[in-house]
């Protein structure tokens, strides 16, 4: 129905359209119009009167007629037009001012100058804009001859002359500007600054009567004319953005709403247009556009149509009528760039609806053919299209140089869509100017480049910025060179005169109240300027001219200048933010309703990947095909997603960083593509997610970063040779410079990282790149560049942008010199000039829209200076212009930012600029290049602390990436540590490293953190230097010969026995190759706080069930053994990861029976290092395992093969105590073990290199073997205890007949007075392999002796000494230093760190002895439980003993002490109790460590190193203590120095006091404690330290300044008393506190990292903005001629900028975590705590987000078997303390414990994703915790991955608890990169979570 009444209307129009052609011709045109209001002109003799209807208006002769309208009146008027001007003239009759309001659009204006023209008034019009101020509108100074005149400005003007003030945009100007007119709206009066006085004509016309004129003008006093008249045209505001009106400024005018023409009307203009349209597709079209202008489109936040430009577009579908509607209304609607989803398919439901949905059938024109100059008219061009395969010609606007053809320039390659976007541009300039729109770095410059030359056009860019005024785009004040003030015309303007093409590069940044000016010359073509000048349409000029008949010259005299009739605008803008409601000024949708109807758009869509791939081959012809396929797939698959994260990546990867990237890859091919990409993206500062996002991505189009082996070995070192600089492998000739101060010289360090990244840069440099380093503070960025520039001997200027920065103090620096104003060129443009380099620092500080003007210079070398002169880079332009300064062929910028984003909050100058440079990110060295260069600074400071500096600062940086703390330590801080350490060597480290770390010394939690870093590599800071605890020295008894062992090997008795012995290979099965995993060592100094035996700790990765068995060291590789289930460990002492193997598969079970295992270790050596040999001692199984390769073997020892004992017994039950097979490793380091079975008489010896066993028949039955010499062995027989030595020829393989002799030793006791009773026999529980160094030998048995000897100790001594054994056959002494009681025979009952959970008598010995020998120490080490320790001796009375796993019990020799050092309790023990007390009779084993120490692991797995001997603990005490620094008790004295010829009192050894009494003070004692000039510990002054082993006292600072007890009590109380008063008012009982307590405490850092993450982004939010025109502040620049001429208001200052009004409330972001609570995490919490971890993750965003209720909006649901939202927390009822957040916490405990089994994890999350996608929102994140056994239900991941993405509004991420198995990997696998996060150890759930809010959240900031 609706469609046929349209053709009716259609088909009477076309009738009736015919009708008038007929009739017009007989009747004349007003005829014809004559229907209500007719408009006549009627020449009588008293004057022309014009009548409009009934109303009649009588006209005057204007004074001024050029400055009346002209050529504004249609030819034919509709009748509403009628109808305003009517109204008009009814109200300039009553004489009131009219308020035109109205939609954007020329229309309201047109109407206003055609009722102007109608009546013949002078105008003076005004476009108003945010930068408009009084003066501009009333009165403005200007200097003439040195004196300041008062100028009339419009109002001023039109007042006194009788004018029609045209006052036009009044929602732009800001308030406080219009009142100033309204009493001369009103009353017609106004007050100047010039003294004068307006008054209205009447009140003037009274007082004549009374004075005469000459009195009215002393007392100045002006008339208004009754002409005076105003007309403001605006917008309605509520509906478009502005400042809405002042009530009492609204009050004075009357309004009429101008609306568009009605359709009718308007379907008669556009037929007359378009002859060649068929009438059906007209109404279309403007049915279109009605339907988009309506109320309910705007509701739907649709922009208006700009109905005015359909005119126009008819112009262009009447010469091409094959064009197709929709590509049509594309260009005036470009509604796929600026609408959402929505707004797009209800624009697309409209089209459809009228039938104009035909892009796809109708071609777009193909290509441009031909442009030649149009032969009869000037400054125009025809050009021919080829549309389909007919060529169509048209005339379109030309330039005045030589037109060329298109595709003839060689730095543009042309591709299909291109060609297609020209052909598609020239149609629009046929009519109107154009706008590109398309993303960053695509080629919207280039092409309009293109456009330009095909046309013959000189282009005029101009680069737009943000706070760019009025004034910078139309005119700019200067001084003529006598001082006088004048006003130079912006490149705008004389491009508009000279009828060049002028490109508007950057529309989407600048403010739309001050683009507002333009709409008049964009649409009319007229401008008002300033200086009173105006610009008049090229045919309206002419027009003028013959009406007044004038000459060109005259009217330049009266300011009417034309504008040239081919000038074009052609603006380029980024596409406009979608969904972005306000994120912050840029994010705003420019593109509105007023902008709508300046230009025809043009969208410039990326390019296909063939057209890109021609595009980069044609411009880098060499480039590897491979490199630039991959990068192709990269960036288009990044471009083709819709996840945000992704696309943002992409946007990095432009067309023009990819053409950089393979430019550089023509040039040098062989580096790899992954490099080039990281650099571009600066992956090594994105976001945690993003980065994870690339490198998915990387790995998905298989682009490997191929690490080049010859890079590591590779020495980067930078030679100058012969004028040539080679860096690395790059050369580049070395600059003559002619200024050579100015080349910068600096002292720097090379290190390997640091010359990479400058061949990096000079690779870039030579391919004529400017550079952009961005990189944390301090890592060196200046001294990088200084140095690159010295190398280079460049010059440098040198500029530091900061936040204040505008663009005239980048460019030039106005000043007044004798009235008149000159200007210093900046550093930019000395640079510029000379050719230097300019290196702009701290880039990212400045405001992005000042640093933007750097693009132009940098992409097309042009610029244009405050001062009206202009850089260009072709020399050929620049002949005979004045003005212009040639850019200098070796000028070239190297911008420095730090890193975008959180802690730095600078400008993002990286986002906004980061495309036209070349990026390099620069960072900290790594370890071994800034230890390098740390001893280049430091050469004196010890290694052992700039290790520690460096260990130190590098887990703060990586703490810092992870944003556990907020501030990036950097190499300048290390630096600035190291050189104080070098000047002042006494201070101690863990006083200088505070002057880095006092800054945060009052954030508790931060500096709690960095306290624990440093601690953990051993920088003891906050540490007394008195705090040495040691353990306690006790006693030994003094030695005593208790006896003789005498080898028998008399002749006579033939005791010798022959054993034999045969030989054979052994079996190998395997290998195996089994994983090795790797484990993160977290490795804690322990000597931090104070000084102990103790060196370092760390904790195994073993689970709470497994035994520790054994442990052994070979080097300084500890390796330990567990056995439930077995597995092996290794770490090296300093290093930083624990290898781990699990044997558990590869170990034979036995048949039934439980079966504990009982695993020893034996390290190889070399060349078998890094391999062991593990036994287990039931089974006598021989495992060899490669910890390298992961490679396990078992080594069968006996032919026969695999057969376990008889029948499988338990050992630790049966009641025939059977034997188990033991292995000897004494000598494993010579890759040789010997095993035996006890009870057994078999020894086989094993060699491991040649894979044989020697096996050794005995006579007798064996207890234990020692191994005492490599060719002599201490047999034990079983019942007896006596001992046998077997000696063995040293290669057995040698002689085949090796036959090994026993000989039985006969032990004597020393006459004791009764006889040697079996019972003395000594069972030795450990003997040492080698010997006592001599002097260890002395120093223990007090005589001076040399002899061979071995180290024994056994249950009833400290220590044995064995002298003359086993080398000498005469009788060998014993000495024995006795025990007080016999330790087997003490009870092991009470003490014992868990002795309780060991019920049960003994059933055996333990497997592990536990005693070690440190022979160079001279030291007996053993580990005993507390039961075993005479605890009261080494404690005083009134202290209790602390709870301990065991004491290690050193017996020095050499001291002839015994000390008992504690070994803290394990935190973990396994409950196999029985099992335990097997392993060992305490709670650790031991072995030694090097030359002066033990290693000890606790049952928990916790590996402790100790150092015990005496002469290391020295050394490392001195150590310590330096590193302290000696902070002595005694004041600081100032002294000044005069010179004198006394001496001090010379140090000195002091006297020995015989009794070794503590002396503390009193200079004269030698050893003393704390005293002065004598030798001692803890003084001052004296020559060395002394220790004579006494308590040191130390007169401590710290004892002073302690503050008094009962002063640190009373704040203890006040804060107990504080915290129940809390409880109390939340009535939360303590109980509930504490557990509260456990969630909040496990996540407060996080909480306190992320609040401070959010308060900076607050902070940031509230950034100030520069208020211009204040009346106080600092000087404007841009307004230092006003204030010459003596303006008030020409000062600036800082000030929140209010927000502009329309524009949208900012919404908060809104948040939701899904939690899952479902059964699963409930039973497997015991497993991993996955419950309690979630339940810590919700107190974190509790936590976090409290009190940021109006910046985040959250809610907790959870989902599980009951259903998928379980609600936890509303978004309206957020918890406001702890005990609601209790509430929450129990709330998700319970459910999780009795709810169904189940899993609605997938519509949990799409429902959430749903419901928050309603919602109104700045920006929405789901974040989903669960377990990863999606499987277990049937749920396929990749539908999992659907619903995370399903929304590109809602930023979804999954986090996934470590599930059973590699599930969770499985699934991350297949999910979106950086969306999905695998928390295997739950404890990661809180930081990852962080990781999310920081990454998402900042990028928004």
């Amino acid at each position: 129905m609706h469609r046929q009444v349209l053709s009716h209307r259609g088909a009477s129009a076309v009738a009736a359209r015919r009708l008038r052609s007929v009739l017009g011709s007989v009747l004349g045109r007003d005829a014809w119009m004559g229907r209500t209001h007719e408009v006549k002109l009627i020449n009588t003799a008293a004057g022309d009167t014009v009548k409009i209807g009934e109303i009649s208006y009588k006209l005057k002769i204007p004074r001024n007629p050029e400055l009346v309208p002209v050529k504004h009146i249609l030819d034919s008027l509709p009748q509403t037009v009628a109808q305003h001007l009517r109204w008009i003239m009814q109200k300039d009759l009553l004489g009131q001012d009219v308020f035109l309001i109205g939609p954007p659009g020329p229309l309201r204006r047109s109407i206003a100058m055609q009722y102007l023209e109608l009546t013949k008034r002078e105008v003076e019009y005004v476009a108003l804009s945010r930068d408009t101020t009084e003066t501009d509108l009333k009165q403005r100074r200007e200097i003439r001859s040195g004196t300041a005149f008062y100028i009339d400005q419009c109002a001023v003007r039109a007042a006194t002359q009788g004018r029609v003030l045209v006052l036009e945009g009044l929602e732009k100007a800001e308030r406080n500007v219009l009142p100033v007119l309204n009493n001369l709206l009103e009353n017609r009066e106004m007050q100047l600054e010039d003294g004068r006085f307006l008054m209205s004509s009447e009140r003037y016309d009274k007082l004549l009567q009374e004075h005469t004129k000459e009195e009215l003008d002393d007392w100045k006093i002006v008339r208004v004319s009754e002409d005076f008249r105003v007309i403001a045209l605006g917008l309605p505001v509520p509906k478009y953005k502005g400042n809405p009106l002042d009530p009492p400024l609204r009050s004075r005018f009357q309004a009429r709403d101008i609306y568009h023409l009605p359709f009718k009307d308007q379907l008669e203009m556009l037929y007359t247009v378009g002859p060649n349209i068929s009438a059906e597709r007209v109404s279309q079209l403007l049915s279109l556009a009605t339907t988009l202008c309506s109320q309910e489109s705007s509701d739907l936040g649709l922009p208006d149509f700009p109905v005015d430009n359909l005119l126009p577009a008819l112009h262009v579908l009447n010469a091409f009528p094959m064009l197709s509607s929709q590509q049509l209304v594309q260009r005036l609607y470009p509604y796929t760039s600026i609408l959402g989803k929505d707004g797009r398919s209800a624009v697309e439901g409209v089209l459809s609806r009228f039938e104009l949905l035909d892009g796809r059938r109708v071609p777009a024109p193909g290509a441009i053919v031909g442009v030649s100059v149009a032969k009869e008219t000037e400054g125009r061009a025809d050009v021919t299209l080829r549309i389909k395969d007919k060529d169509v010609t048209f005339q379109v606007p030309a330039g005045t140089k030589e037109p060329r053809p298109p595709n003839s320039s060689p730095n543009f390659i042309s591709t299909p869509s291109h060609a297609q976007l020209l052909a598609e541009m020239m149609q629009s300039h046929m009519v109107k100017d154009m706008c590109l729109i398309g993303a960053k770095g695509c080629g919207k410059s280039v092409l309009a480049r293109e456009f330009a030359e095909i046309l013959g056009y000189s282009m005029e860019p101009v680069m737009l910025y943000q706070d760019m005024t009025a004034r910078d785009l139309l005119q700019q004040r200067c001084t003529l060179p006598n001082g006088d003030t004048a006003w130079r015309p912006s490149p705008l303007v004389t491009a508009a005169i000279e009828g060049k093409l002028l490109l508007l590069d950057g529309i989407h940044r600048v403010n739309l109240g001050t683009l507002a000016v333009l709409s008049r010359l964009l649409h009319d073509r007229e401008l008002d300027l300033y200086d009173g000048t105006r610009l008049l349409r090229w045919d309206r000029y002419q027009t003028l001219k013959e009406e007044l008949q004038l000459s060109d010259e005259q009217l330049q005299e009266r300011s009417i200048l034309p504008v040239h009739p081919s000038f074009r605008v052609l603006a380029l803008a980024e596409p406009p933010v979608l969904g972005a409601a306000g994120g912050g000024s840029g994010a705003q949708q420019w593109l509105g309703p007023e902008l709508l109807t300046m230009f025809l758009y043009h969208s410039v869509t990326p390019l296909a990947r063939a057209e890109e791939m021609g595009l980069i081959q044609g411009l880098t012809p060499n480039v590897p095909a491979e490199a630039a396929e991959q990068l192709l797939l990269l960036t288009h698959s990044l471009r083709n997603t819709n996840d945000p994260t992704a696309q943002s990546l992409a946007s990095s990867l432009s067309t023009r960083q990819l053409l950089r990237i393979c430019r550089r890859l023509s040039q040098y091919p062989e580096e790899s593509v992954a490099h080039a990409v990281n650099k571009a993206c600066l992956s090594r500062f994105l976001p945690s997610l993003a980065r994870a996002s690339l490198e998915k991505s990387l790995t998905n189009c298989s682009i490997q970063d191929k690490a080049d082996p010859a890079e590591q070995t590779q020495d980067y070192s930078c030679v100058v040779k012969d004028g040539v600089l080679t860096i690395g492998s790059v050369s580049a000739p070395i600059y003559k410079p002619s200024e050579k101060m100015k080349v910068p010289d600096v002292l720097f360090y090379d290190n390997p990282q640091h010359m990479k990244v400058m061949e990096d840069m000079l690779k870039d440099f030579l391919l004529g790149e400017h550079l952009l380093l961005v990189g944390n503070q301090g890592v060196g960025k200046n001294k990088i560049v200084d140095r690159f520039l010295h190398l280079l001997n460049r010059p440098r200027e040198y500029l530091q942008l900061h936040r204040d920065t505008t663009i005239q103090t980048l460019t030039l620096q106005p000043s007044v010199r004798d009235g008149i104003i000159t200007y210093e060129d900046s550093p930019l443009v000395k640079a510029v000039k000379m050719g230097h380099i300019l290196v702009i620092d701290e880039a990212d500080k400045a405001p992005t829209n000042v640093t933007c003007i750097l693009k132009t210079l940098v992409e097309s070398g042009e610029m244009i200076l405050a001062d009206g002169r202009r850089i260009i880079s072709d020399p050929g332009e620049a002949e005979g212009r004045p003005n212009l300064i040639v850019m200098h062929p070796d000028f070239r910028m190297l911008v420095l930012a730090n890193r975008p984003g959180f802690p730095f909050l600078g400008n993002d100058f990286y986002g906004a600029l980061g495309d036209i440079f070349s990026c390099h990110a620069v960072d900290n060295p790594k370890p071994q290049a800034e230890l390098a260069m740390l001893k280049r600074y430091g050469p004196d400071v010890p290694d052992a602390t700039l290790q520690k500096l460096v260990a130190a600062f590098g887990e703060l940086r990586s703490m810092a990436d992870q944003g556990t703390i907020t501030y990036p330590y950097s190499t300048r801080e290390v630096v600035n540590i190291v050189k104080h350490l070098q000047r002042f060597p006494g201070e101690g480290l863990a006083n200088v490293v505070r002057n880095v770390f006092d800054f945060d010394s009052y954030n508790k939690d931060t500096r709690e953190v960095l306290i624990e870093a440093l601690h953990k590599h051993g920088i003891p800071i906050g540490a007394n230097p008195s705090s040495v605890k040691l353990a306690k020295e006790l006693p030994l008894p003094e030695p005593q010969m208790t006896g003789h062992w005498t080898i028998n090997q008399e002749g006579n008795a033939r005791r010798k026995l022959l054993c034999p012995t045969e030989t054979h290979l052994i079996d190998i099965k395997g290998p195996v190759f089994l994983r090795v995993q790797s484990h993160p060592c977290n490795r804690q100094e322990s000597r931090a706080l104070s000084f102990t035996e103790e060196k370092s700790h760390w904790q195994i990765p073993m689970d709470e069930v497994n035994i520790i068995c054994d442990v052994a060291t070979r080097d300084d590789v500890v390796y330990v053994a567990t056995c439930n289930p077995v597995s092996l460990f290794s770490a090296s002492e300093r290093g930083d990861a624990i290898q781990s193997v699990d044997l558990y598969d590869v170990f034979p079970r036995t048949i039934s029976g439980a079966w504990q295992p009982f695993v020893t270790i034996a390290p190889l050596g070399s060349p078998l290092a890094g391999q062991v040999v593990l036994h287990e001692e039931q089974s006598n199984t021989v495992l060899h395992v490669d910890l390298v390769t992961g490679a396990v073997r078992r080594l069968l020892l006996t032919p026969d093969g695999d057969q376990p004992a008889g029948k499988a017994s338990n050992w630790w039950s049966s009641k025939e105590q059977q034997g188990g097979y033991k292995m000897c490793r004494e000598f494993a380091h010579k890759n040789w073990l010997l095993f035996y079975k006890e009870e057994g008489n078999q020894l086989e010896v094993l060699d491991v290199l040649e894979g044989r066993v020697h096996s050794i028949s005995l006579p007798i039955n064996l207890r234990s073997v020692f191994l005492v010499a490599e060719d002599r062995w201490l047999l034990l027989e079983s019942n007896t205890n006596k001992k046998f030595l077997l000696t063995k020829p040293m290669h057995m393989a040698a002689e085949e007949s090796g036959v090994c002799q026993l000989h039985s030793i006969s032990e004597d006791q020393a006459d004791s007075g009764h006889g040697a009773g079996s019972a003395d026999v000594s069972v030795p529980q450990m003997l040492s392999r080698d010997q006592l160094p001599n002097e260890n030998l002395s120093a223990a048995l007090n005589q001076k002796i040399v002899s061979p000897n071995r180290l024994l100790a056994d249950s009833g001594s400290f220590a044995r000494v064995v002298v003359g054994f086993p080398d000498l056959m005469s009788p060998n002494e014993v000495y024995s230093f006795k025990r007080p009681e016999d330790l087997s025979a003490m009870k092991r009952s009470d003490g014992g760190g868990h002795m309780f959970l060991r019920g049960g008598p003994q059933a055996s010995a333990a497997k592990q002895v536990n005693c070690v020998s440190l022979l160079s120490a001279n030291q007996v080490v053993r580990a005993l439980p507390p039961s075993k320790v005479p605890l009261r001796e080494v404690y005083p009375k009134d202290v209790t003993p602390p709870m301990t796993a065991a004491y290690l019990e050193v017996t020095d020799l050499n001291s002839k002490k015994v000390k008992y050092i504690p070994v803290p309790r394990s935190r973990t023990v396994s409950p196999y109790t029985s099992w335990l007390s097997k392993v060992s009779e305490s709670d650790v084993v031991i072995a030694p460590l090097g030359s002066g120490g033990v290693v000890s692991v606790d049952m928990g797995g916790y590996v402790r190193l100790w150092e015990t001997g005496l002469d290391s603990l020295q050394r490392s005490l001195l150590e310590w203590r330096t590193m302290i620094g000696t902070e002595d008790g005694r004041p600081i004295q100032i002294t000044v120095q005069r010179e004198s010829g006394l001496d001090v009192s010379a140090p000195k050894h002091g006297k020995i006091d015989a009794n070794n009494d503590p002396h503390v003070g009193g200079n004269q004692w030698a050893g003393g404690t704390g005293g002065r000039d004598t030798a001692g510990l803890g003084g001052k002054g004296g020559p060395y330290r002394l220790d004579a082993g006494h308590k040191v006292h130390q007169v401590s600072q710290a004892e002073k300044d302690a503050v008094p007890e009962d002063v640190r009590k009373a704040a203890r109380e006040m804060a107990e008393k504080a915290f129940k008063e809390r409880l109390k008012e939340i009535n939360m009982s303590e109980y509930d506190a504490a557990t509260y307590k456990r969630f909040s405490g496990a996540v407060m850092r996080q909480v306190q990292s992320l609040r401070s993450v959010l308060d900076s982004l607050q902070a940031k939010g509230k950034e100030r903005q520069w208020l211009k025109n204040q009346a106080l502040g600092e000087l404007d620049d841009a307004k230092i001629i006003d204030g010459l001429t003596g303006e008030k208001s020409i000062y600036k200052r800082r000030g929140e900028l209010e927000p502009e009004l329309g524009s949208p409330q900012q919404k908060p972001k809104r948040l939701r975590v899904l939690v899952d609570v479902s059964g699963s995490m409930y039973r497997f919490n015991g497993v991993d705590g996955r419950l309690e971890r979630s339940m810590e993750a919700v107190c974190m965003v509790m936590e976090a987000l409290e009190s940021y209720e109006h910046k985040f909006k959250y809610d907790i649901v959870g989902h599980s078997g009951d259903g998928f939202d379980i609600e936890l927390v509303r978004v309206d009822k957020v918890p406001k303390d702890n005990k609601q957040r209790l509430q929450v916490l129990k709330t998700m405990h319970a459910h999780a414990q009795f709810c169904m089994s189940g899993d609605h994890t997938l519509e949990g999350t799409d429902a959430s994703i749903k419901q928050l996608a309603r919602e109104e929102a700045d920006e929405r994140f789901v974040v989903v915790l669960s377990d990863a056994n999606l499987e277990r239900y049937g749920i396929r991941p990749e539908l999992f991955a659907q619903v995370l993405t399903s929304d590109p509004q809602v930023n979804a991420f999954a986090i996934f608890i470590g599930s059973l198995g590699d599930q969770a990997e499985r699934l991350q696998k297949t999910l979106p990169a950086g969306r999905s996060f695998v928390a295997m150890d739950t404890k990661q759930i809180p930081q990852i979570l962080q990781q999310i809010f920081t990454s998402t959240m900042l990028s928004s900031a």
